[in-house]
């Protein structure tokens, strides 16, 4: 009789589908991939596991198409760390389930990874070829030694060799090569400095257990040396490491910094900036690594002898997706740390709040490096150039040109931060007012001048530079401010002499990254210009000045999260000069130098600055000492997503210690042609405030008129 599966597929619905599997298919365990039918469609969907009957009446039932065998199955830890997000972030598990996969193994299509190895089977190991298979022999010799590729074998004309041997079941194609017989060799590490020495002596002992460990360590401080020295350790053990980082522009000099370290061991990388084959490629070799690096969705790679998670720069925004599953790879990170038993490393140089409360709680437990490890590096010294008495050329003071000239006629490279990309961020028109606004959205369209472009940095939208004012006909429209592109113009014109690179989105792919890092190295940049994609992570040991501007919005921003990130990203900014044996210095332009946050900054002290904010965000009832979730609805008229929240409002249980606030249109309130609103609920408890969303979140479905979209952001960054 056949039987019946519980499948998890890709749909807004929070269910499962029941589905008949064929006596033909075989036993199918939980995790393994199916194609099946769905409505008109057909879908890959996971199995969670048979079913004894269904709800389904038995002639409505509709069989598995096949399972597909080219794609290996969900461990039982991905299912079970799927399941927790469903819980928490209140999200489909289907959905979750397959965004946990490469694009390219979410669809029917049959896929055949590349095997670009030739590896010795153990009946080769033992095989004697006849004495006239000279060159069987050889070749079955070489693998014995090592793998060979299989573009070294065609360029040797071994292919039919290779090809005989695998028939002969002595050889076989692999997606990696196998480990070393030996044992790898750690390549040499510089000495510990005393305060990481104490540090190790604290972590590895703590190796085989779960525990969350927050390493807060100044800019410079070695904080990579401690990673690495733990994941030696780990590999000795013969498990694999997971590092989790922000940024895509970190990892080609983070993995060749690694490579160098650990000769021989096998690496990998996911992120979305590969293309979609090797992105699949890289996931399926993931279970064979030692080490896997990578953004956010690296968090659910198939890792089956997992033995340590570091998430470097744990207080990045970029951790948390900020659409579809609005997930924090961070916090869903301890919680794989936690099911298998694992430690957990969060390292910044200026740790989330949240972070540091649950350190300074004894929750986490806190690694405090407070010196550079280099002896001859000093944190910069940190300036302001007060605006008000200082008038501005194109965005720069006089002290700012100074400091610049000097640098370079020192030989030294410099930094200048502007988090703004384009040439300006807006057109305007002298004549009467109007500013290049966006049609969709309730944002300007920024100006990019190399590419005579004006474009929507919130929607994508772009259209060609007006030759005149469209509102009164003039000519003479202006770039109102300034981005990356002008200021890189203006430092062109300025410094004719010093070599300058521009370093944003409009600029940068992946591969990329590794050609700056030479250039730099190699002096063949003065100045480097650039958005918050500079900001963190970085080592140009010739770069002693770092030059910051524009950054007053955030101080007196509706968002009370605004200073801590402008806190973190100036002191990110600073921490990129004087890190070798150079000193450094970093200017900052505002307008308000005498706000408390700057007196912090020029005294590098985080941890003051920490318990300040901490104390406000307690008399303030804010996280972290409140839990949060947002309800965020999208639809046509204003009218239509405030209505809709409102009648959420009214079905919300009556929960105590839960407060339900009034709805509002969200800061950015019209984005893609959708007036965006949202309702805030918050409660001083996280177990009560899941419960009430648990039995909330039923009720939503059932309201009527339906909103084009709406979502729920569990501890939401953004509003």
């Amino acid at each position: 009789m056949p039987s019946i599966l519980q499948v998890a597929l890709d749909t807004p619905l929070h269910r499962l589908f029941d589905y008949r599997l064929p006596d033909d298919l075989g036993a199918v365990p939980p995790g393994t991939l199916l194609e099946v039918p769905f409505g008109r469609t057909r879908q890959v969907g996971v199995v969670l596991g048979p079913q004894a009957d269904s709800t389904v009446q038995a002639d409505k039932l509709r069989d598995v198409i096949r399972v597909l065998a080219d794609r290996p199955a969900l461990s039982p830890e991905i299912l079970r760390l799927a399941q927790f997000c469903a819980d928490y972030y209140h999200y489909p598990l289907g959905a979750i389930l397959l965004a946990t996969l490469p694009p390219r193994l979410k669809n029917t299509t049959p896929f055949v990874a590349e095997t670009p190895w030739l590896v010795v089977t153990a009946a080769g190991q033992a095989a004697e070829p006849v004495a006239r298979a000279r060159a069987q022999r050889a070749l079955l010799d070489a693998l014995r030694t090592a793998p060979q590729s299989r573009s070294v074998l065609r360029a040797q004309k071994q292919g039919r060799h290779a090809t005989a041997l695998v028939a002969a079941g002595w050889a076989a194609w692999s997606r990696v090569p196998p480990p070393a017989a030996a044992a790898p060799q750690t390549a040499e590490s510089p000495p510990a400095t005393a305060e990481q020495q104490a540090a190790l002596e604290t972590l590895l002992p703590a190796l085989g257990q779960f525990g969350v460990h927050l390493i807060h360590g100044v800019t410079g401080s070695g904080k990579t040396e401690l990673y690495l020295r733990l994941i030696d350790a780990v590999l000795t053990k013969e498990k694999q490491a997971l590092v989790l980082i922000p940024e895509i522009a970190l990892t080609p000099q983070l993995e060749q910094h690694f490579r160098r370290r650990f000769p021989g061991r096998r690496f990998a990388t996911l992120h979305s900036g590969l293309a979609e084959k090797d992105r699949a490629e890289n996931w399926l070799a993931a279970p064979d690594c030692d080490v896997l690096l990578g953004t956010r969705l690296s968090v659910f790679a198939p890792l089956p002898r997992l033995g340590l998670i570091v998430v470097d720069e744990e207080h990045d925004a970029s951790f948390k997706q900020q659409d579809s599953l609005r997930y924090s790879a961070r916090d869903v990170a301890i919680a794989r740390g936690k099911q298998r038993g694992v430690p957990v490393l969060l390292g910044s140089a200026t740790p989330s709040l949240e972070s540091y409360a649950q350190a300074t709680t004894g929750r986490y437990r806190l690694i405090e490096l407070k010196q550079r490890a280099i002896s001859q590096a000093r944190l910069p010294a940190i300036e302001l150039v007060d605006l008000k008495h200082i008038p501005l050329d194109n965005g720069l003071t006089r002290p700012v040109l100074l400091a610049l000239s000097e640098t370079l006629a020192r030989g030294e490279q410099s930094l200048v931060f502007l988090n703004r990309r384009g040439y300006a961020p807006a057109l305007y028109c002298p004549s009467c007012a109007w500013v290049s606004p966006c049609p969709r959205c309730s944002a300007r369209l920024v100006l990019h001048r190399t590419s005579h472009r004006l474009k929507c940095h919130h929607c994508g939208f772009e259209t060609r530079i007006p030759p005149a004012c469209p509102s009164c006909g003039n000519p003479d429209l202006k770039a109102l401010g300034q981005g990356t592109q002008r200021l890189e113009e203006t430092l062109a014109t300025l410094l004719p002499a010093a070599r300058i690179r521009r370093i944003d989105r409009d600029t940068m792919r992946p591969r990329a990254w590794a050609e700056l890092g030479a250039a730099v190295h190699g002096g063949a940049i003065d100045i480097l210009v650039g958005t918050q994609m500079l900001a963190k992570g970085h080592d140009f040991p010739n770069m002693t000045l770092a030059l910051i501007l524009d950054t007053d919005g955030a101080l007196y921003s509706p968002d009370f999260r605004a200073t801590e990130r402008l806190f973190a990203q100036l002191m990110q900014v600073a921490g990129r000069a004087g890190r070798a044996d150079k000193p450094g210095r970093v200017l900052i332009q505002t307008a308000f130098p005498d706000h408390p946050l700057f007196r912090y900054l020029q005294r590098h002290d985080f941890a003051g600055y920490a318990r300040a904010l901490l104390a406000e965000r307690r008399q303030l009832d804010l996280p972290p000492f409140t839990r949060q979730v947002l309800l965020r609805a999208e639809a046509p008229t204003m009218a239509a997503a405030l209505a809709f929240l409102q009648r959420a409002a009214a079905l919300a249980p009556d929960t105590a210690d839960v407060s339900v606030f009034s709805a509002t249109p969200a800061p950015m309130a019209r984005v893609a042609n959708l007036e965006r609103a949202q309702l805030l609920v918050q409660s001083p408890q996280r177990q009560t405030l899941q419960a009430f969303v648990r039995d909330w979140r039923p009720l939503l479905d059932t309201i009527k008129p339906r909103v084009t979209h709406w979502s729920l952001d569990v501890d939401p960054l953004v509003f």
